[in-house]
């Protein structure tokens, strides 16, 4: 066993090197938007009642509830601020654990890295371990840093501690997992999907908890989140459930990792025929052959997540006596739906990153050369990428849209407008950030990595600003902030326009860029 970890320290180390932008920036970026919560309470809510008040409203509407997640605590300012980040922002926490983990594991193995540096004295199991140890590390100074952002902000240290420890924990939990999924899948599209779709389980679990039988939601680590109650006499005992649970899955892929073959996954990949089909040499054909999987599990994610977002969101009337007027009502619903579709926007958005991700994969592993050396131009190459993201994202956000549209109107909630077209707002800001991804990638492919944490930065951008009331030119560098709140404001064409002509000049640079440069 133990020559099977040699190297562990050498790999953890380029692990770390490699990560040092991706990973500074995002830990950065979420250690931010919890000190911009934290340190906003307290000028948005003065005094216990009027705190009590707002916790109280959160907790009689299930729609937010299954968003956000419960205050257990009505009178802690600490569950009153971080209500957000206990759980939503968790999850794009736990995004960036399964990306990381997912690149020094499948993503090495599928380039055929992994057996180059196998053949050195490196142990079988060292990468596994390696991308583990980088894992708690990174985990570790995120919780720490969260801690000391929240305390500086005003809350409590004991449950600021807490909460810096719940986060490391998801942060491990999503490690994890990805490590199982990279021993399943036999290429990390594959695992990446696999991952996904668990945290995007853990995440219904969790709201099917809160809102309705509550020993559901400790089914979920992301139930156990709220379950800690960080700001609220902290049930210390649950933060020992993420390094067990962590532990389990990771001993589960060391196990999966000695029984399958490098290079493969547990479930093998599906053969392709003897003879390719002759509409495979059409770039736009090949691309959709490529991306087509992905695209129908999305569609699928985001159909499914429309619908439940939808069916809750009526709901928010129950924050209100029923002698309100209903304008209120709808304008309270409008922006539950308009802050709904912001976070599948952003979600989205790494849909585009992932398709411009994948075409820097293709070219550092060499398929784009071959590619290219048939008929098949730079240009028709590139148009075929850049299609399938910025029509891949607007279709997403299409049926986010319709989704949103068909649960709400199923569970006869009051007109609040048109939901399709609320979503379809964020089209162009989603645009943007594949602009700048495809941007990155045309002028070193390397720098495609940057683009994976550009949806959850502008995403900080805009929330930062926000809360701290910083110059409004800072939250204006965010897309996102441009966006009208559809159906809660008025649809603006000047905004969306602008969004647009910025996309288009991003993309003629970038496709100006790669005709230029070299191959490789």
């Amino acid at each position: 066993m133990t020559n099977a970890l040699v190297g562990t320290a050498l790999l953890t180390r380029l692990a770390l090197r490699r990560d040092r932008v991706v990973a500074a920036v995002s830990i950065a970026a979420l250690v931010l938007l919890c000190f911009a919560s934290a340190a906003a309470t307290s000028g948005l809510y003065p005094d216990e009642g009027a705190r009590v008040h707002a916790a109280e409203a959160i907790n009689g509407s299930p729609a937010i509830v299954a968003l956000y997640g419960p205050i257990l605590d009505v009178r802690s300012e600490g569950e009153l601020a971080m209500t957000k980040m206990t759980v939503l922002y968790a999850v794009f926490l736990a995004a960036l654990f399964v990306v990381l983990v997912r690149r020094h594991t499948r993503v090495e193995e599928e380039s055929g890295r992994t057996e180059l540096v196998g053949g050195g004295a490196v142990g079988r199991s060292a990468p596994l371990a390696a991308a583990t140890v980088e894992a708690v590390l990174l985990a570790t100074v995120l919780g720490l840093l969260t801690a000391i952002a929240n305390t500086a902000a005003g809350l409590d240290v004991a449950g600021s501690l807490a909460f810096g420890a719940v986060w490391a924990g998801t942060g491990l939990v999503a490690a994890g997992v990805a490590a199982v999924a990279a021993q399943v899948s036999a290429s990390a599209r594959t695992c990446g999907a696999f991952a996904a779709a668990t945290i995007a389980v853990f995440f219904m679990l969790r709201a099917v908890g809160d809102t309705g039988p509550g020993w559901v939601s400790w089914c979920s680590p992301l139930g156990w989140n709220t379950q800690a109650r960080a700001y609220a006499d902290p049930r210390w005992w649950v933060l020992a459930l993420y390094p067990v649970l962590t532990a389990g899955l990771v001993g589960v892929a060391a196990l999966l990792r000695s029984r399958r073959d490098l290079g493969s996954g547990l479930l093998a990949a599906r053969p392709g025929p003897a003879r390719g089909s002759p509409r495979l040499a059409d770039a736009m054909t090949l691309a959709l052959q490529v991306h087509g999987t992905a695209i129908a599990l999305w569609t699928l994610a985001v159909a499914v997540l429309g619908v439940v977002f939808g069916m809750i969101a009526p709901g928010v009337g129950d924050l209100l006596d029923s002698g309100v007027a209903k304008d209120l009502i709808d304008k309270l619903g409008g922006l539950l739906v308009a802050a709904v579709l912001s976070m599948n926007a952003v979600v989205i958005s790494y849909f585009a990153v992932s398709v411009v991700a994948r075409a820097s994969s293709d070219e550092a592993s060499g398929r784009t050369e071959l590619v290219l050396a048939t008929s098949t131009s730079r240009s028709r190459w590139l148009a075929a990428t850049i299609l399938v993201a910025l029509v891949g994202a607007g279709w997403l956000m299409l049926v986010t849209g319709v989704g949103l549209e068909i649960g709400y109107v199923a569970t006869s909630g009051p007109d609040i407008g048109d939901l399709v077209t609320a979503a379809l707002a964020w089209v162009p800001a989603v645009w943007v950030v594949a602009g700048l991804a495809l941007l990155g990638f045309s002028l070193r492919p390397g720098w495609t990595v940057v683009g994976w944490g550009l949806p959850l930065a502008f995403l900080v951008f805009t929330l930062v600003v926000e809360l701290l009331e910083l110059p409004s030119w800072l939250g204006d560098l965010s897309p996102y902030s441009h966006v009208p709140q559809v159906p809660a404001e008025s649809w603006d064409w000047g905004a969306e326009a602008g969004l647009l002509a910025v996309a288009a000049a991003l993309l003629g640079v970038a496709w100006w860029r790669f005709t230029e440069r070299d191959i490789g």
